[in-house]
């Protein structure tokens, strides 16, 4: 699956979550397990800077070593005016043909740009969809999106990918692409903070 995937409605999706998200909800749980509402948005903060890098073929700190290296980091200040300006840079990034040609590098490994532009397309909406969750916000993803990331997704082992996905989980009996694309990833589609 190589061709060029907007991105640009996930990135929009995600950037409207973010006004309705309040202080008092940093500290919620979220489907990543073990992790916050704020270690989640400042894991989302690092990976949009380091795909624009990988996008741009920017090679450096960005691109060669992963957001998460000591872990999911805690919440840094000004991520409400950081996230938005980087959702935009990404976008703009991939929507350049040129990101999805030729060799790019994200979290240190070396991948062809149309496999890098789609796990960004997956990050910026399987975690649109953790905040979603995570802060009572509706999350509709569009088709084409849906889609893309389905076909994404199956092409990971079911049984987990460190890093990147959890165990598979069973989609619910007449599921959609999005829905089977979270239950692919290792998120139960019905999960709520409880």
């Amino acid at each position: 699956m190589s061709e060029h995937v907007d991105l640009a409605p996930s990135a929009r999706r995600l950037g409207g979550l973010l006004p309705a998200v309040r202080d008092d909800e940093l500290g919620r749980p979220t489907p990543n397990e073990g992790r916050t509402v704020g270690q989640l948005l400042q894991h989302i903060v690092g990976l949009t800077a380091a795909f624009r890098a990988a996008a741009d073929k920017e090679f450096g700190p960005w691109t060669d070593t992963s957001p998460d290296a000591n872990g999911w980091p805690e919440l840094e200040d000004g991520w409400r005016e950081t996230l938005p300006e980087r959702l935009t840079a990404l976008t703009a990034a991939w929507s350049s043909p040129a990101a999805w040609e030729g060799m790019t590098r994200a979290g240190g490994i070396d991948l062809p740009g149309a496999i890098a532009g789609l796990v960004a397309l997956g990050e910026i909406t399987l975690h649109g969809w953790d905040l979603a969750r995570a802060t009572g916000q509706e999350y509709d993803c569009d088709e084409a999106t849906a889609t893309a990331l389905e076909g994404f997704v199956q092409g990971f082992d079911a049984g987990g990918t460190p890093g990147l996905f959890g165990p598979a989980v069973e989609a619910p009996e007449g599921a959609g692409p999005f829905e089977r694309a979270l239950a692919r990833s290792g998120r139960d589609p019905d999960w709520s903070p409880g």
